[in-house]
Order: C-alpha cells, then sequence, then structure tokens
C-alpha cells in the first residue's frame, strides 16, 4: 500500500448485544457453509460453552467438530494440530471461540487451508494468495478485537518470537459480541485486556498512518475506558460496563485495524513469544514507557488523550497537558493491580538485547510516530522492567527501584 492511499478494513457483519450468539447458525447458513470446525481454548470447552455454540449451529443443519486446544499466545505447533483436525474432519469453515488466542489460532488455521504451506511462510504483510476459508469469530474478552481484525500473531516456537502476520485475507466475515460471555471474566482478565484495549486506541491515534476515521474510533475508545473498565473490574455481573467496554474494544480494533500500532505492541509480541507472558499485561506494563518516548512527537495529540481521559488540563502547557495522560494511564493500572514490571513476570535483563533487537524487526514498529534505535528500545524495555529486588542478608531483602 502507498504511503497516500488509505484504507478502512473489518468484517462485513457485526452483531452486538446479549443473546447475540443465538444468530451464528443464521449467518454461518448465509454462507452455505456444511460443516464447520469451532476452535476454541480448553477451558471454555470444559466449561461447556463450545458445546452451548455447537448445538445452535447443528440446529441450524450444519454439522459441527471441536478443536479445543488453541493456546494462551497460540504456537506454529498449535496451528499444525488445528489444520490437521479441520482436514480430518472435512470441514469447509471456522467459528472462532474465545479471545485473542482462539481466534488467532483459527486464522492461522484458515490461512493454511485456504493457501497451503506453513504459517511461517505468512509473517509480515498481506503475504497470502487466497482468501480465507469462512470465519465467523464470537468474542468472550473486550480487548483484543481480533474478532475484527486482520491481524494474527503466532509464536514460532524455534525462534521464541511472535510472527506478526497483517494480511487482508485474514479479517473474519462476522464478528459476535455477546456481552453476557463475558460475565465470568476475572478482574484480572478483564483488566489486562481492558489496558489492551487503551493501547491500541492510543498506538492507533499517534500512529503516523491515522485518519480522521480512526481518530473517531480511537476518541471513543479513550472516553469509555476510564468509565466501564474499573466497573467491569469491580463487579464483573455489571451488564452495562461489560456492554460499553465491547464497544470500547471493538472501536479500538477499528483503530488500530487501519492505523496500525507502535512500539507497545512491537517490544509487547517479543516478550510474549520469549516468555510466554500474556500479551494484555504485558501492554500495561510498556504503555506509559513507550508513551514518554513518543511525547515529543505526538505532543499535541498526548495532549488531547489526556483531556478526552478525563485529565484536567485547563491552564496547562501542551507539554503539561500531554504528560497528564501518562499520569492518567499509570494510575489507572495501578488501580487495576498491574504488576510493576517485567521483573515481576520473570524477565531477565540478559534477555533485554535480543528483546529489542527482536522488536525493531516487527512490523507494529513502522508506524511507531517516534523512530528509535536500538538502544532506544533497550532503555524502554530497560525502564519498563521495575524494581530489583536484592538481598541483603539473609533476613532482609532490600528493594531498589
Amino acid at each position: 500500500m502507498s504511503d497516500v492511499l488509505k484504507q478502512f478494513v473489518m468484517p462485513s457483519v457485526n452483531l452486538f448485544g446479549p443473546g447475540a450468539i443465538q444468530e451464528v447458525g443464521n449467518k454461518l447458513n448465509d454462507l452455505e457453509v456444511k460443516k464447520t470446525l469451532i476452535v476454541t481454548d480448553e477451558g471454555l470447552h470444559k466449561l461447556g460453552l463450545s458445546q452451548q455454540i455447537a448445538n445452535i449451529i447443528t440446529a441450524a443443519g450444519i454439522e459441527v467438530a471441536i478443536f479445543p486446544k488453541a493456546e494462551p499466545n497460540p504456537t506454529d505447533k498449535n496451528i499444525e494440530d488445528g489444520i490437521a483436525v479441520y482436514i480430518a474432519e472435512n470441514c469447509d469453515s471456522i467459528v472462532s471461540l474465545g479471545g485473542g488466542s482462539a481466534h488467532d489460532a483459527a486464522k492461522g488455521i484458515g490461512i493454511i487451508a485456504s493457501n497451503g504451506g506453513r504459517i511461517h511462510d505468512y509473517e509480515g504483510v498481506d503475504q497470502t494468495q487466497n482468501p480465507l476459508v469462512p470465519l465467523v469469530a464470537i468474542n468472550t474478552t473486550a480487548g483484543t478485537a481480533s474478532e475484527m481484525t486482520r491481524f494474527t500473531i503466532i509464536t514460532d516456537t524455534a525462534r521464541k518470537v511472535k510472527m506478526a502476520i497483517v494480511d487482508k485475507h485474514v479479517t473474519p466475515l462476522v464478528s459476535i459480541n455477546d456481552p453476557e460471555l463475558m460475565i465470568g471474566l476475572p478482574p484480572a482478565l478483564t483488566a489486562a485486556t481492558g489496558l489492551d484495549a487503551l493501547t491500541h486506541a492510543i498506538e492507533a491515534f499517534v500512529s503516523t498512518n491515522a485518519t480522521p476515521i480512526t481518530d473517531a474510533c480511537g476518541e471513543k475508545v479513550l472516553q469509555l475506558i476510564p468509565e466501564f473498565l474499573p466497573r467491569a473490574y469491580a463487579n464483573g455481573a455489571d451488564l452495562e460496563a461489560r456492554e460499553q467496554m465491547v464497544y470500547a474494544q471493538f472501536l479500538g480494533g477499528m483503530a488500530f485495524n487501519n492505523a496500525s500500532l507502535g512500539y507497545v505492541h512491537a517490544i509487547a509480541h517479543q516478550l510474549g513469544g520469549f516468555y510466554n507472558l500474556p500479551h494484555g499485561v504485558c501492554n500495561a506494563i510498556l504503555l506509559p514507557h513507550v508513551c514518554r518516548f513518543n511525547l515529543t512527537a505526538r505532543t499535541e495529540r498526548f495532549a488531547k488523550i489526556a483531556e478526552l481521559l478525563g485529565a484536567n488540563i485547563e491552564g496547562l502547557s501542551k507539554r503539561d497537558a500531554a504528560e497528564k495522560a501518562i499520569s492518567v494511564i499509570e494510575a489507572l493500572a495501578k488501580d487495576l493491580n498491574i504488576p510493576s514490571g517485567f521483573r515481576e513476570l520473570g524477565v531477565k535483563d540478559e534477555d533485554i538485547e535480543i528483546l529489542a533487537k527482536n522488536a525493531m524487526l516487527d512490523v507494529c514498529a513502522a508506524t511507531n510516530p517516534r523512530k528509535a534505535t536500538l538502544e532506544d528500545i533497550k532503555q524502554i524495555i530497560t525502564n519498563a522492567m521495575g524494581p530489583v529486588v536484592v538481598t541483603a542478608n539473609q533476613n532482609e531483602a532490600v528493594t531498589v527501584s
């Protein structure tokens, strides 16, 4: 795509609201499929949700097979196992059920089903030749927006790197967001996925590829999340908060699916691939540090972000107002009990170099508003490592920032 030409990509049909899952059979019939593979994770399968969806689909006259082995941070091996089931069951379509991991696994399986080869062949931008097999994505978390994007993130187990596949052919045909499916999400997952959505909005808003359309989407996200994410975190049964977070994460997806992202995601992908860490938590930890790095390149936009997030910026200079945005982000993460840094999650200082080198190669780095050197990326990761705990003697521990 040229620097001048802009595009806006999303699924053709998107369903929202309580009870939306009841339409999955009808939507598959519209696609004229005969047998679909439900791709989900073990937890949702054990809860019986995959069987509930299967029953709706079979009632519509369509056969169903289930692949309940989508892993957090799905791997190349995961895709190989899934495509084996898809072929053995003679399926002609896919229904993804879950959060980002299930959707990414389903997209990866769909890529191989329609294009052949190995998933590694499609790393990068628009590497597929053929459209994906029909994919209907049923979402169960409010964060990744993978149910409506052209992004697929798969871990290459040999390199311990997350491969970013950004491809016009992997956008699902139909997305379904039923907030009733999110009632049972635990607070920690609610926080991590919600801050993932916030990261999408902010990175898209300051992206070099932003447009007035993606700005409009991002701005609404920044208004919704401060009100409804804390409510959903505090009370998972708050259906209004869950539904509003559905819209927030979907709008965030609309923004980054077209404006792309930046160094938060470029670095987070490496931490996820190297350490198998939860993506939303990595984003939440990195976000204020990358924002601080980007501040000089997008001062006006960060001042606007502060205002949209509810900060009082009256009488402040643009620079001081922009700094307020970072303060609000850090306060929100603290309220939601996000870890203080990566050391808490087991990340080692000796791995910073390779993490930074891989981040520089990630496709999401291309649209970051400020261009970084390798040393810059290493410094961002170092800043995000958090406090060091050293043992003074056998009976005393000292925390050093």
